[in-house]
């Protein structure tokens, strides 16, 4: 498909990309440089020369002129008459991987997708209740809410929106949310506990001493836990753990 005559940017992909790279003009005779044209139902090679109409091998002729494709700072500029160069990284296996066509309108688009998520986000933040950031402290930031002030709890909560927006979102308005904080208020209490490195999780309360389950390896004990207790073998267990916590 003929693309638009127009100058065009690259850039690099990685934010710790360094800040010069070289892309030879083309591969070797052992390796060459290929792309697959679904036309021909063929590889062709691809090689760069400023002095040719075109960025395959096989549409070249006369002398060729190699050479290295240099981005200075992160960034190449191409001008729109030099079509073969945009062609030939428009082409090229790297791009998408090392260095992309900078686009100003997708960037923007992005950025403003981003931007609304994450003022959504504070907006959530800023209408929980305490006990709604309590749930949201235990479960996402780990911590000791019975230590914190609630100025010092909605800062923290700010702090995680900032850092993460979507996993704010996703958390929030996770149905568990208020499970999963009671669980970490079982074990705060010490209606439950850990043995054997936390693999094994007990009951501790004063009747019911029992071993509750064992956690699979690599799993999260809180999930294992939340999980087990939404289930038909634990809700009888869920019942009694939140009736010791009420009392």
């Amino acid at each position: 498909m003929k693309k638009e005559l127009k100058d065009r940017v690259y850039k690099l992909t990685r934010n710790d990309a360094p800040l010069s790279l070289i892309i030879p003009g083309g591969g070797s005779a052992r390796q060459p440089l290929l792309w697959f044209d679904d036309d021909k139902g063929i590889n062709r090679v691809l090689r760069y020369s400023a002095n040719q109409k075109s960025c395959f091998e096989d549409e070249q002729d006369g002398q060729i002129r190699r050479e290295h494709i240099d981005f200075i700072d992160g960034f190449l500029s191409v001008p729109k008459n030099n079509p073969v160069l945009q062609e030939f990284l428009h082409l090229h296996p790297l791009n998408g991987k090392k260095f992309v066509e900078v686009n100003q309108e997708k960037d923007a688009q992005q950025e403003l997708e981003f931007l609304s998520m994450e003022a959504k986000a504070y907006t959530e933040a800023d209408k929980l209740s305490i006990g709604q950031m309590e749930n949201v402290a235990r479960v996402l930031l780990g911590a000791d809410v019975s230590k914190m002030s609630t100025a010092e709890l909605k800062r923290d909560i700010f702090v995680a929106v900032k850092r993460d927006p979507q996993g704010f979102l996703r958390q929030v308005n996770d149905p568990m949310l208020k499970l999963q904080s009671n669980v970490h208020l079982f074990f705060d209490k010490g209606l439950l506990s850990f043995r054997n490195k936390q693999k094994e999780v007990w009951y501790n309360t004063s009747t019911n001493k029992k071993k509750m389950l064992t956690v699979p390896f690599g799993e999260d004990p809180m999930f294992i836990v939340s999980s087990y207790l939404q289930s038909d073998d634990g809700i009888e267990a869920l019942k009694m753990l939140e009736k010791l916590l009420e009392d």
